[in-house]
């Protein structure tokens, strides 16, 4: 089996996303690309907590399974579509994550208000119009509502975050959700939501030299 390493970090992701409560079960999915024309999909209706690198399923652009006896996830059009006009992502993760439906359900964006979204997130995340479920929709709406962001509320639905690695798109899910709690418990106070001026984004996305190991 090619590209074992590969496949477990896709399940390790995976389960990641289900321990921070973001899908459940086998809801959601993971995708990365491995070159110009593969890449490695999670499968449809599989629980993470029992998957194995060999239900990771391999596709070419075209949605032909390269590798691998299951079915690959449903959203894999819109996932394609995504790795096709986004050509600096290599991964792309959809969940389901609860705080991010509700925020989708009572605003259309979710403003720069913390120096966490300024970091992880890079940008203001919109909330793209309602699509049905597998469908290339999704990957559609995620390419026109993306901007700056490294995430898009799915309306009524979920998130697709993506990034360069795994590592960069997992981080982006996880600090969205924390995000839109930060929001939601703002809104439940029934005071105005404040948002970053330019001039303190600006200045939190200015190098500092202080985050990271040597």
């Amino acid at each position: 089996m090619r590209y074992l390493k590969e496949r477990q970090k896709l399940i390790d992701c995976a389960r990641k996303m289900e321990q921070q409560k973001l899908v459940m079960m086998s809801g959601g999915n993971v995708a990365l690309r491995l070159g110009e024309d593969a890449f490695l999909v999670t499968p449809s209706a599989i629980s993470y907590d029992v998957m194995v690198p060999g239900d990771i399923v391999m596709v070419n652009s075209e949605g032909e399974v390269l590798e691998g006896t299951r079915r690959p996830t449903s959203d894999l059009k819109a996932l394609l579509y995504i790795f096709e006009n986004m050509p600096e992502v290599n991964v792309v993760l959809h969940t389901h994550q609860p705080k991010a439906v509700a925020v989708s359900l009572v605003t259309d964006k979710l403003p720069l208000i913390s120096t966490t979204m300024v970091d992880e997130l890079h940008g203001e995340v919109m909330v793209a119009p309602f699509t049905i479920s597998s469908d290339q929709g999704m990957g559609e709406v995620t390419v026109a509502y993306a901007g700056k962001a490294l995430a898009v509320i799915l309306k009524q639905h979920g998130i697709m975050a993506y990034g360069r690695d795994l590592e960069q798109a997992l981080s982006a899910a996880i600090y969205l959700e924390e995000t839109c709690e930060v929001y939601l418990s703002v809104l439940a106070t029934g005071r105005e939501v404040p948002v970053l001026t330019k001039e303190q984004i600006a200045a939190e996305e200015a190098p500092r030299g202080y985050y990271g190991q040597p």
